[in-house]
């Protein structure tokens, strides 16, 4: 399967085992197919991150880190202490390769979380909560877990801002005091399919 047919079966997986199964198959050629269409949000969303943080030698989790496109978008930005979470084991054999990550980790759709409060500076989830991706469930439950100070980065591409509960839960969280908006910005995400993202970053209260 090439590129294209990856892009049009993403956004129709439906649960963990089919997402995971799907990024298993893409992992060889992922990275030339997202470079193909330009794949711009990683590096906003790291720089956003970066000018955000105070230190960027403390520990940043790259939750959903795939072939580690999103880590080397961090090490760009400035961060040297990266760990790296997925539910795919060969987008993780990629990321591997890199030699940019501390720890990385294969992690289960239901299982726990590979973090505690306090563990990270920064969680950034680049391209990974939303339609053909985690549920939004994952929004929640990462914000339950960050500690007082914590950065989450993370991002909803035009498919996801489409279905309104994805934005709505970013709102309940704000209004509700348990963080506050610092970066929310409307950008580039695959320009070679026309495709934006919103990228955000909070700060948990």
């Amino acid at each position: 399967m090439g590129g294209k047919g990856f892009f049009d079966k993403v956004y129709g997986v439906e649960g963990a085992d089919e997402t995971r199964a799907l990024y298993d198959d893409w992992a060889d050629s992922y990275e030339d197919d997202v470079a193909e269409q330009g794949y711009a949000t990683p590096m906003r969303l790291a720089r956003a991150l970066a000018a955000q943080s105070h230190d960027l030698s403390r520990p940043i989790l790259d939750f959903g880190c795939g072939t580690g496109l999103s880590g080397g978008a961090l090490v760009q930005a400035g961060f040297t202490a990266i760990d790296g979470a997925d539910l795919s084991s060969e987008m993780l054999a990629r990321a591997r390769e890199k030699e940019i990550y501390r720890d990385l980790r294969v992690i289960e759709a239901d299982g726990p979380l590979p973090f505690a409060p306090g563990d990270y500076a920064a969680v950034a989830a680049i391209g990974v909560i939303g339609s053909g991706a985690a549920p939004i469930a994952v929004f929640d439950r990462i914000m339950d877990t960050l500690g007082p100070g914590c950065l989450f980065g993370f991002s909803f591409n035009d498919h996801t801002l489409a279905e309104p509960e994805y934005e709505a839960r970013v709102t309940a969280a704000l209004d509700g005091g348990q963080a506050k908006l610092l970066v929310s910005e409307y950008g580039d995400h695959l320009p070679g399919l026309n495709m934006k993202s919103r990228i955000y970053v909070l700060e948990k209260k």
